[in-house]
């Protein structure tokens, strides 16, 4: 919550008047607990819990890279509370698409047997150990094995020299929502941070605008 997306909006808010919210999942910035100890099921209940306890009424949600999966589950698990969605280099199923079927055999022979394999990572010089709970829970939490029954505004903002998630999957992603109002914007040369201050300043003209069409 202190990456300089979240800050840019929740400054964003503050000078539209609008309430915001920003939280670490478990095992994840200033939040209790492990990465490594942690599946798709708990940052799923973590958000419907932040949902639940802490705000009220209609609802945005804005998710970058997992978080967009999470926010996909909540607004699947609280539809009459989420009005809008803006998802940034969005990667919902990672642990399938871009984990499972993307390992060498070995790899995920290794997570079979061990439990565990300790992934490299650009992002954290220590790696992430996938586990094989992991990889089961994000199982029993796909969302693009079938229509994503949301039909409010939605906005994928996605960089198309992003390393970890391809464009091609958030196209793949758009054509899932049967909503007229869903709208993708690539940046020919942004990566999976998309935190340049030009990718900022895109990202709150698009939530404005998002903001604007909901009644």
């Amino acid at each position: 919550m202190e990456g300089s997306k979240a800050q840019a909006l929740h400054q964003w808010a503050r000078e539209t008047g609008r309430s915001f919210l920003r939280f670490d999942y478990r095992g994840h910035g200033q939040s209790e607990g492990a990465f490594e100890d942690c599946t798709i099921d708990m940052w799923r209940d973590d958000a419907i819990e932040v949902i639940d306890r802490r705000t009220h009424g209609p609802l945005v949600l804005v998710g970058s890279s997992m978080g967009a999966w999470m926010a996909l589950l909540a607004a699947r698990a609280r539809p009459a509370r989420v009005v809008g969605l803006f998802l940034i280099a969005p990667a919902p199923d990672f642990t399938e698409v871009l984990m499972w079927q993307t390992f060498p055999a070995e790899v995920r022979a290794e997570i079979e047997a061990e439990g565990s394999w300790l992934r490299p990572s650009a992002y954290d010089g220590g790696g992430y150990r996938i586990t094989r709970a992991l990889i089961e829970s994000g199982r029993s939490n796909l969302v693009l094995d079938r229509p994503i029954l949301f039909d409010g505004p939605v906005r994928l903002l996605q960089g198309q020299a992003d390393p970890d998630v391809p464009w091609q999957n958030t196209l793949a992603l758009m054509d899932l929502f049967p909503g007229l109002d869903v709208q993708l914007t690539l940046v020919r040369d942004g990566d999976h941070r998309l935190s340049r201050p030009s990718d900022l300043a895109l990202m709150l003209a698009m939530i404005g605008d998002l903001v604007a069409s909901i009644p």
